[in-house]
């Protein structure tokens, strides 16, 4: 089992250094911008690959994730050719918003 985990997530560790890499590098949309990658959950299977993402600039953020859903072709298919597995993951990006939670409950603790 312990195997299994380590696969999953040097898995996750190679996705998360490549995605951000071709959507910095190769990716070229101005419209999407500076992107932060925290976390790339992997189904046991390498069927999915939900990539967590949260932008520097957080203005018109609805816009940039569908400016970045738009690329998943792109991405997976540059990502295929960095990884050396025989499959390479359907690419889900989620909108992480931790920075926003943790902002606001600071809001919420420096208000008290």
């Amino acid at each position: 089992m312990a195997n299994v985990n380590n696969k999953i997530n040097r898995i996750q560790a190679i996705i998360s250094r490549n995605v951000s890499e071709i959507i910095q590098f190769s990716l070229r949309n101005p419209k999407i911008g500076m992107v932060f990658i925290p976390e790339v959950k992997v189904s046991s299977d390498f069927s999915y690959a939900k990539i967590y993402v949260s932008f520097i600039d957080e203005k018109d953020i609805d816009e940039r994730m569908d400016a970045l859903n738009h690329s998943k072709g792109f991405i997976r298919s540059e990502l295929a050719k960095r990884m050396d597995t025989r499959r390479v993951p359907e690419l889900i990006f989620i909108k992480d918003d931790t920075y926003e939670k943790v902002r606001h409950l600071d809001e919420i603790l420096t208000k008290k």
